[in-house]
């Protein structure tokens, strides 16, 4: 971790913050970079039931003397926080011998503000032990856990042979194997905390008190906001994680691909921040002294939300594609063990028209490995079974359209229409029957009335 050396001061503080976090202290948060009057991470941690106030300055430099912890500890005493308080100094380098012994002494004579010291060899097991990592010059986020990529109670192509089990005219049985991909897509769930009172001359017109989790994707340089659906698979599953061994899930899976998360999580926090900043911004109307009704937009600040946690983890997005002749479907979802959440599914698509989804039927086309929608599969005059518009040949018996697997069997039929007496060759149209029957009962009635008129 040589590159911690290469940080700038800010960068420092940002990864110290990550590293709190990871940790467990809680309410992480860093001080305004103008005046920080001695302390750049603030939080909290519960000790024996107690909450106590934790302040932290951060020194990226080859050497940290005594004036700076004794800066730290006025700090610390000065610091608003109702309860015991205590101090740290993290440093990228080491620290004098005056400054050990001055922080020993705080120990030894029981001060109420005990100061901790973490020199740049403390932060390198530090990270070792929570997984952060090094990567383009950047420390960024190592996670080691993943939600299952499959059920394994069953086989890993399950899901794709229980998606085509509702489509007509195809058996599970039938089905070759699918080429199974899945990709370890970087998640973090993010649990925060708003609390934003906005008032104006007339008192309080609105108030945020709210607890949020949810789940976003942690691609680096592109997070996005997980769907409800997958945010609540991945809440649900965070008790059920396993290593990501990528050699045990390549005897599972054709291909095997991990992403990785190349952020802090401190860039995760401010962006979770604003996007719950821009989630919780709302315009309010409120009556003035003057009784004219005002509006006016309730923005929260930055510092009115706490982000309590970030907890990363590994979602498998798994993609199976079945060959059936002329068609390749692909099936993708994101997995936790038997759960699932669809993300693409051209399974239940009609190959020729835009319908798609699982509340239509759809029947699968033997002759060419089609999946249609019932507007485009017909029964094969000859045999008598499903055939798909896009592949039958056509022709004309008894004035309606008849369809055929290929030229052969149309063959075969004309010769058969040929020999059959008139009466077998009217119903290979049934409107023309029906409608034949009906002219004659007319014809009939006409008659009929006729001769009851003479």
């Amino acid at each position: 971790m040589a590159v911690l050396d290469d940080l700038s001061g800010f960068e420092f503080e940002d990864v110290m913050e990550d590293v709190f976090r990871n940790l467990g202290y809680e309410n992480v948060r860093q001080a305004e970079r103008t005046a920080d009057e001695g302390r750049d991470v603030m939080m909290e941690e519960v000790v024996d039931g107690t909450r106590r106030g934790v302040v932290v300055e951060c020194k990226h430099t080859g050497t940290v003397g005594r004036p700076v912890v004794q800066k730290l500890h006025s700090a610390i005493a000065t610091f608003e926080f109702d309860g015991p308080k205590r101090g740290m100094v993290a440093t990228t380098g080491r620290f004098t011998g005056p400054a050990i012994e001055y922080a020993q002494r705080l120990r030894r004579n029981d001060d109420p503000y005990p100061i901790e010291l973490i020199d740049g060899e403390d932060l390198r097991e530090i990270a070792d032990e929570i997984g952060l990592d090094l990567y383009n010059g950047r420390i960024e986020i190592l996670c080691d856990e993943t939600l299952r990529p499959f059920d394994p109670a069953t086989s890993v192509a399950a899901p794709a042979e229980e998606a085509f089990q509702d489509i007509d005219n195809i058996e599970s049985t039938d089905l070759p194997a699918p080429h199974s991909h899945v990709t370890f897509r970087p998640v973090v769930a993010v649990t925060a905390d708003t609390n934003a009172v906005f008032e104006t001359s007339v008192g309080v017109i609105h108030r945020v008190n709210d607890r949020s989790r949810f789940v976003v994707h942690a691609e680096r340089g592109h997070p996005e906001t997980a769907s409800g659906d997958v945010s609540n698979l991945v809440l649900e599953n965070l008790h059920a994680t396993v290593d990501l061994e990528a050699d045990r899930f390549e005897d599972q899976f054709d291909v095997v691909e991990e992403r990785r998360f190349g952020q802090t999580q401190t860039e995760y926090k401010d962006w979770a921040v604003d996007r719950l900043r821009e989630h919780q911004t709302t315009t309010v109307s409120y009556t003035g002294d003057n009784n004219v009704t005002y509006t006016k937009t309730c923005e929260p600040n930055r510092s009115d939300i706490s982000i309590q946690s970030i907890e990363p983890v590994y979602l498998p997005q798994v993609r199976h594609t079945t060959d059936l002749q002329e068609y390749s479907y692909p099936y993708e979802y994101f997995a936790a063990g038997p759960s699932r959440v669809t993300s693409e599914d051209e399974i239940h698509q009609c190959v020729h028209c835009d319908i798609a989804g699982t509340d239509n039927t759809y029947t699968y086309c033997a002759n060419c490995g089609s999946i249609n929608c019932n507007s485009h599969i017909k029964t094969e005059r000859l045999e008598e079974t499903p055939v798909c518009t896009g592949c039958a040949v056509t022709e004309r018996f008894a004035f309606k359209t008849k369809y055929f697997y290929d030229e052969a069997n149309r063959d075969a039929f004309r010769e058969e229409y040929e020999a059959m007496p008139f009466y077998e060759k009217a119903k290979e149209n049934t409107w023309l029957v029906v409608s034949a029957a009906v002219f004659v009962v007319l014809v009939l009635l006409g008659v009929l009335a006729t001769v009851g008129g003479l």
